[in-house]
């Protein structure tokens, strides 16, 4: 018999354990349309997620497209729609028919899982640099300032509000920044997922001023130090081509990918 490969394993763990309510705990509101989950956040965002599409063809599928969408464009708060597909489902049009629905594609993104442990194991922090976990508001806004400039984005305080919301829930996120002379320069955020093995690490940014000088991955070590000693033993990730490369090097997988569709009212 064919030994299970940790790749298959960690794609497994990431079907079962993270397609499920656990991938949307800041939800204001959960409906389901047969498969899909119809989630409303906070800020007038709509999110679409799913563990499966079942066996439907293209017709199903298009048809449920349109339905999902008919259920957002009915409530006149929500100002845009993200619909989450993953490349290892079985999807027969799906893009097509989002594209038809005015659904536009972003840039994929790597599905990444490994051991926490690995994320730890021989980091020194960068000489000059500081890292801590932050929770007051006004560092949170300017946490969230930094991610928007090292994004190459326009400053919007829509972050900052919610991230400000959900440490107010203390529902187990956590925010961790790097600093140096005094200065925020590199950000990311632990997202406990309840009930589960995992740990999610999302918000990955340094300043492009000071990449490549190891921030990014003494961040990645110090939020993985966290997660383990609450008892977790798994991390994921969604990852750009920037992080990706980094996060293989402690061990992680990249088991599938993800694309974001968008839709704006």
């Amino acid at each position: 018999m064919k030994p299970v490969t940790d790749l298959e394993k960690y794609l497994r763990a990431y079907d079962e354990q993270l397609r499920t309510e656990a991938e949307t705990p800041s939800a204001i509101r959960v409906s389901r349309l047969g498969t899909l989950r119809l989630v409303t956040f906070a800020g007038g965002r709509g999110f679409i997620t799913y563990r499966d599409l079942g066996s439907l063809d293209e017709f199903g599928i298009a048809t449920l497209v349109g339905r999902a969408l008919d259920y957002f464009r009915k409530d006149p708060t929500i100002a845009g729609v993200e619909w989450k597909s993953r490349g290892h489902d079985h999807a027969p049009g799906l893009h097509e028919a989002l594209l038809a629905h005015g659904f536009l594609p972003g840039e994929p993104e790597s599905i990444m899982i490994g051991a926490l442990e690995g994320l730890c194991a021989d980091v020194p922090t960068p000489d000059g640099v500081d890292l801590r976990r932050i929770g007051s508001d006004p560092d949170v806004r300017a946490m969230s300032e930094m991610v928007d400039e090292a994004f190459g984005v326009s400053a919007n305080t829509r972050l900052a509000e919610a991230l400000i919301n959900r440490l107010a829930r203390n529902d187990g996120m956590e925010l961790w920044v790097a600093e140096t002379d005094g200065r925020m320069v590199g950000a990311g955020r632990l997202e406990p997922v309840p009930d589960t093995d995992f740990v999610g690490i999302w918000g990955g940014a340094t300043l492009r001023a000071y990449r490549g000088r190891g921030i990014y991955r003494a961040l990645t070590a110090a939020r993985a130090r966290s997660a383990l000693a609450a008892g977790k033993k798994l991390v994921h990730s969604d990852s750009t081509e920037y992080s990706r490369p980094i996060l293989e090097r402690s061990g992680m997988l990249k088991v599938s990918t993800t694309t974001p569709y968008t839709w704006t009212r």
